[in-house]
């Protein structure tokens, strides 16, 4: 079979595609946003705003849970901030495991469904439920069904 087209046409055919190729990839990184970078690891003492998108770490079930999650730290760059707020999304099969707190602490359940272990008793959550846990209480959260349970974390750092 003889194809129609010659070497000079092909050699012509392929620099302009790597030219065009080129050309998307500059104008792609010139109208990235910018929270594309990577987030600073430098303290801050400003007011800001920060992506969830932007700070996501993949980790095990904290507290020697099971499955995989991830957490959201905002703020942990807040100089002189001394509150932890984080989001976690605990995937399918995940927990937190059971632990007992050395401090007030605070989840509040955005999405998914979950069985909380509080002092012992255990209990279904869902989203808009609020979960106070005291120091000395003992806890542990799992995650159930197919959609990821998302919590928010909330409570005071010790102090340095």
């Amino acid at each position: 079979m003889e194809s129609s087209m010659n070497l000079p046409s092909i050699r012509r055919c392929s620099a302009v595609a790597v030219a065009v190729a080129v050309a998307v990839a500059f104008a792609a990184a010139a109208i990235a946003p910018a929270h594309a970078a990577a987030p600073s690891s430098k303290p801050r003492s400003d007011s800001y705003v920060e992506q969830a998108r932007d700070i996501a770490q993949a980790q095990p079930g904290p507290h020697e849970g099971e499955g995989h999650t991830t957490a959201y730290p905002f703020f942990a760059q807040a100089e002189g901030f001394d509150l932890v707020f984080r989001q976690r999304s605990l995937h399918p099969g995940a927990s937190i495991g059971e632990h007992t707190n050395d401090k007030d602490e605070i989840y509040y359940v955005l999405s998914g469904r979950g069985e909380l272990m509080l002092d012992g008793h255990r209990r279904q959550v869902g989203p808009g439920d609020a979960i106070l846990t005291r120091r000395g209480s003992r806890h542990g959260l799992r995650q159930f069904g197919d959609a990821d349970l998302t919590i928010i974390v909330v409570y005071r750092k010790p102090a340095p």
